[in-house]
């Protein structure tokens, strides 16, 4: 851990903060209360230090000093050496009385303490001798070291619970857990690696047993056959799995030898139908994980008592093939294996599923925002086929109100309808209302730009409700990116005959257009409403995933 290694750093530094000296600078003397102070610390110092050496009753040391100092010299024994503890003084004045020792005083030492108990204390210590010097600092070294690592380990909270998890090799079981797993690399062990590798091989050597319930539900041709035309969310599997659970203590089932008993400790107490709260709780989709999981180990001939620990689990032969796979898009059915790091071939759950949601290609990709909230996705879509043809969309879908992805068939066509838009917006005349964009154009606030765009938007510190707001927000001024988009050959000519030919479509429109239809096509019947997350061939997953 980071904050550990910091620690480590600083300890092994010569004298670490714990003799101030060294650092000490001199301080003009300007203010008169600064000469008067140091002057009467001196004078302190040197009575109780001369009291040490004249051998005088430390008693009556200890009652001198305390009167007159009110209890800002606290006479004591420090590592079984004699000492002065410093009361009530400012951050000044302890720098004052560092330089009156490091300027008259070779035997005294001014030593900062941090002591788990008492916190931060500051202490004059008389020594003999070097020697004795540095043992003594040796000693409050070591101190200060356990306490502050005292602190850390207190201030690392939940993060003691993923060490030893880790520690242990415990198997770790998730429901779709790519993005659980995720979350918790990132809020308990470190920034998110740059790279899938890099972050497979991290994910893997903290925790080398994983296993995913979807997986085994996905790709086991017996619990395939179960689930039948079943959802696989995991409220629906553990409905279907772990009945008697599901139903708590008034089920008539529960004495099914098919069915696995799970108890639950809880408060040092074990219960079999404890009940934590309701789906989509954390608590509780955690039962509901471990439920289905022990389920699932039973139907697959799984004996949990041939195994005394969890890693010994992971490795039963039977749950080989399932361990470490996770899913890196359920909407693709891409598995991923952490152990190698590469995908899992023919792991699609079905094609019918590969064919609901394509695969996302962010190159091809535009975000579009600002336009009217009454279009619909299919709205959109239809506008922008109209110039680039019916194949040329493979999705739309609404990132929220006004504003959507829309994922082109081609990578050219990003250039295309970017370079089209811009030219019909610079056109003042009737083309741009005649145009099939006009719909998408209306109100003159729809921007559009590539994607890399949109996660330049959304990586500023900026935090808005509507992409057009954060948008805003970050102080975009342009309402179209124009990017360049290269090929080997013919790339110019390829995008000045596409947007010349639309242009021209559009004043062949103009051409055949009575007089007044302009001015129908303006005072045209506003459309419906639209959801704000409705989605049309949306890259979304399913909602009960």
């Amino acid at each position: 851990m980071e904050a550990i290694r910091s620690l480590n750093s600083t300890y092994d530094s010569e004298w670490s903060d714990i003799c101030k000296l060294k650092d000490v600078r001199d301080i003009p003397l300007v203010s008169m209360t600064d000469i008067l102070f140091t002057a009467r610390m001196k004078n302190k110092l040197s009575e109780w230090r001369d009291g040490l050496l004249k051998e005088r009753n430390q008693e009556d040391q200890i009652q001198g000093i305390s009167k007159d100092s009110k209890q800002q010299f606290e006479v004591i024994f420090f590592k079984m050496h004699p000492a002065l503890r410093l009361n009530g003084f400012t951050s000044h004045q302890l720098k004052l009385i560092q330089l009156v020792i490091k300027k008259h005083f070779k035997d005294l030492f001014y030593v900062s303490v941090n002591n788990e108990t008492s916190g931060s204390q500051q202490i004059v210590v008389y020594t003999d001798s070097k020697d004795e010097l540095n043992l003594l600092l040796k000693e409050v070294k070591e101190e200060n070291h356990r306490a502050e690592e005292m602190k850390i380990q207190a201030a690392v909270g939940f993060r003691h619970v993923i060490d030893l998890l880790s520690s242990e090799q415990k198997l770790i079981v998730g429901h779709n857990c790519f993005l659980d797993i995720a979350h918790v690399y990132s809020k308990f062990i470190g920034p998110l690696p740059g790279t899938p590798e890099e972050f497979v091989a991290s994910v893997n050597k903290c925790f080398p047993h994983i296993v995913d319930t979807k997986i085994l539900l996905n790709t086991n041709f017996m619990l395939q056959e179960r689930m039948k035309r079943s959802r696989k969310s995991l409220a629906a599997a553990f409905a279907l799995f772990c009945p008697q659970i599901a139903a708590g203590s008034r089920s008539t089932d529960l004495g099914s030898p098919s069915h696995v008993k799970v108890d639950i400790e809880v408060d040092d107490s074990r219960s079999s139908s404890w009940n934590p709260g309701g789906k989509h709780e954390a608590g509780y989709d955690a039962f509901m994980t471990g439920c289905i999981f022990s389920q699932l180990c039973s139907d697959l001939g799984v004996d949990f008592k041939q195994h005394e620990s969890s890693k010994q689990l992971a490795l039963n032969e039977k749950l080989q093939k399932y361990i470490n796979h996770l899913y890196l898009s359920w909407m693709h059915g891409d598995i991923i294996d952490l152990k190698t790091g590469d995908k899992v071939a023919d792991s699609s759950p079905s094609n019918s599923l590969k064919r609901r949601y394509p695969k996302i290609l962010f190159e091809n990709i535009v975000i579009i925002w600002g336009f009217p909230s009454k279009l619909k996705a299919n709205e959109v879509r239809e506008c922008i086929s109209k110039v680039f043809g019916p194949t040329s969309i493979v999705s739309v879908y609404h990132l929220d109100a006004t504003s959507v992805f829309v994922q082109f068939s081609k990578t050219e066509l990003v250039s295309d309808f970017l370079l089209l838009k811009d030219t019909l917006e610079r056109s003042d005349g009737p083309i741009l209302v005649l145009h099939p964009l006009a719909k998408l154009l209306e109100g003159g606030n729809t921007y559009a730009a590539n994607y890399d765009t949109y996660k330049e938007i959304c990586g500023s510190p900026f935090s808005e409700g509507l992409f057009a707001d954060q948008a805003k927000a970050v102080g975009i001024k342009w309402k179209t990116k124009l990017i360049e988009y290269n090929i080997a050959l013919g790339n110019e000519e390829h995008e000045n005959l596409s947007v010349q030919d639309n242009v021209n479509t559009a004043m062949k429109f103009v051409e055949t257009t009575e007089p007044n239809t302009i001015g129908q096509l303006r005072n045209a019947t506003p459309c419906g409403q639209v959801s704000a997350f409705e989605i049309e061939d949306s890259c979304a997953a399913e909602a009960n995933l």
